[in-house]
């Protein structure tokens, strides 16, 4: 595509509110710019967007677009070399651009709260999570006390409210970790809430209560919402307006649907293509009518059956759970866990939070002992390997996690971070490693320029693709996709699927994809495993699973996919 189309002055920009009603969030002619060792760029450009009281916008586009940026500037926390350096933000017709600290404080919380996007960035890991909702309640002059705040976690989906409370953001899965940052969000009923993609961690029937709960706010107490997401099908499904952001400026918006069924811009036609969930939507809809579905992404069929490669075998994995006595209980993150994996092929493990589909990816990758049952690699018990073939058997098999922000060191340049493995492993020279990382740069879609900068000045999106590009150095045999693609905006969720499934053509490889997002499943999967509450309960080939579930677990699942109920095109309709 050419960079001409990509500034074409003749799309639909529709920001209109209702007569007569003021709007409650306006945003006219924004600018921001950061100051940097290179001088000053500017990030936001002229961006426009209006909210109305009870109305629900979703600012879509890639990293690096403007979306959070623009967000974090309406609720006054831009980082100290960000300013705004032109336009107007009308909060309820106030101009707040400027607003000073004490005034942004006093709107912070009851008037516009905030669920950021990485809870280990913004969950103090010293502090029980029941004390931290209390402190968000007492400095908004809210009632504070154990009932109020079980509440605020219940509504949030975080089940036996009150003895998490008194457990510390490590105690919880990445999903519990997020339910709990929408907890404090929502905690003081703001009048606007602010959600960085709020529900990129959860399993989908999870985000799907969470989203209807933001609903029922919106209905019932006016409350207005500020959604920032890369999946469009959730956009579309979820919120009344979408704005489109590429490059720091407002391509198009306009309602949601009419915007996703007839984009008017070449980049909003880009996004809309690359959808995991509406393209997996599209798939089943075409499948069910025989329409040919050659142009979008499916696993293809096996030819010949390869030989099976990773046996887990009545895996458990059982921790001890101390209550406030003292006393200890038996918890079966995983019990009785059986399947194989076939060399070069991708099964994916789908479940809830607390399924235990990630306890299972790392006692494969020897990160956790098993309690009992065995993981055969290749034929050998990975539990009986010695020291030296364990680091061996580390090159073969690769981890991409789920947090970008916890699994990059942040002293590490991008460079360095590419490059570790290649030099503990001792594989070639400073030369040919610099060409490596520069490889591997281009393939996950990072500018060259990334090398010499640090994880903390990369968009939660950019840190994810350097975590994949790290698991690619060592060329492994297995790569373990715990989540890997869930920060990823959909363009670059497109590339990075078609990368791992082209290197998966080429050289054999072999994933174990641990998702929550079974859109991505639909398109990338041979093979699915379903897991809820530590078992598996549901195993089959992806067309078997998707089109004739068994079990009302996997049917509930498959109807929390966002963009299920969306309107189609006219060819698969």
């Amino acid at each position: 595509m050419r960079d001409n189309e990509m500034t074409s002055p003749d799309v639909r920009i529709d920001e209109s509110g209702a007569t007569g009603v003021r709007p409650l969030l306006e945003i006219r002619d924004l600018a921001i710019t950061f100051k940097t060792g290179g001088g000053e760029v500017q990030a936001v450009r002229n961006a426009h967007l209006t909210i109305m009281p009870g109305e629900t916008v979703a600012i879509v586009g890639e990293s690096g677009s403007g979306k959070s940026t623009t967000a974090l500037a309406a609720i006054g926390l831009l980082p100290n070399n960000g300013k705004v350096s032109g336009g107007q933000i009308l909060l309820d017709g106030e101009d707040i651009a400027h607003a000073s600290e004490q005034r942004m404080i006093e709107l912070r919380g009851n008037t516009i709260g905030m669920v950021p996007q990485d809870p280990m960035s913004n969950l103090n890991p010293v502090w029980k999570i029941g004390y931290q909702v209390r402190e968000t309640l007492k400095a908004n002059g809210r009632p504070s006390g154990p009932d109020d705040i079980a509440k605020v976690l219940s509504q949030a989906g975080l089940p036996d409210a009150k003895r998490r409370a008194g457990q510390y953001p490590h105690e919880f899965s990445g999903g519990m970790r997020q339910r709990a940052l929408i907890a404090i969000g929502l905690s003081c009923q703001p009048r606007l809430l602010i959600a960085d993609e709020p529900t990129s961690a959860l399993d989908v029937t999870v985000q799907r209560q969470i989203l209807d709960h933001l609903e029922t706010m919106t209905k019932e107490l006016g409350t207005s919402v500020l959604l920032i997401t890369h999946d469009l099908g959730l956009a579309a499904e979820r919120a009344d307006k979408v704005v489109v952001m590429y490059q720091g400026r407002v391509v198009e918006a306009g309602p949601s649907l009419e915007l996703l069924r007839n984009p008017q811009h070449p980049y909003t036609k880009r996004l809309v293509e690359s959808a995991p969930s509406l393209a997996s939507r599209r798939i089943q809809v075409a499948k069910e009518q025989g329409v040919e579905t050659t142009d979008l992404l499916a696993p293809a069929a096996e030819t010949v059956k390869p030989e099976t490669f990773l046996q887990i075998q009545d895996l458990r994995k059982v921790y001890k759970l101390r209550s406030g006595l003292g006393k200890a209980t038996d918890f079966a993150a995983v019990d009785g866990v059986s399947f194989d994996v076939r060399r070069g092929t991708t099964t994916a493990i789908v479940g809830e939070s607390g399924s235990g589909k990630s306890t299972v990816a790392k006692m494969v990758l020897q990160l956790e002992k098993p309690t009992d049952g065995r993981i055969l690699f290749d034929g050998v018990d990975t539990s009986a390997l010695k020291p030296a073939e364990l680091f061996k058997f580390r090159r073969r098999v690769q981890p991409i996690f789920q947090d970008p922000y916890g699994s990059l060191d942040p002293m590490y340049n991008i460079y360095r971070t590419i490059e570790e493995p290649l030099r503990v492993h001792k594989i070639g020279d400073q030369a040919s490693r610099e060409k490596k990382v520069r490889t591997l740069l281009d393939q996950v879609a990072l500018p060259q320029s990334a090398m010499q900068r640090y994880p903390n000045e990369l968009s939660g999106g950019q840190r994810q693709r350097v975590a994949i590009a790290r698991a690619l150095a060592l060329d492994p045999e297995v790569i373990i996709c715990d989540e890997a693609v869930s920060a990823l905006d959909v363009l670059v969720q497109a590339q990075v699927l078609n990368l791992l499934a082209d290197l998966q053509a080429n050289l054999g490889l072999t994933y174990l994809f641990i998702t929550h997002d079974l859109a991505v499943v639909r398109q990338i999967a041979d093979h699915v495993c379903v897991m809820e509450k530590g078992r598996l309960v549901e195993t089959g080939s992806t067309d078997e699973v998707f089109e004739a579930p068994k079990q009302e677990y996997t049917k509930a699942l498959l109807n929390a996919i966002p963009g299920a109920k969306l309107m189609l095109p006219p060819e698969v309709a």
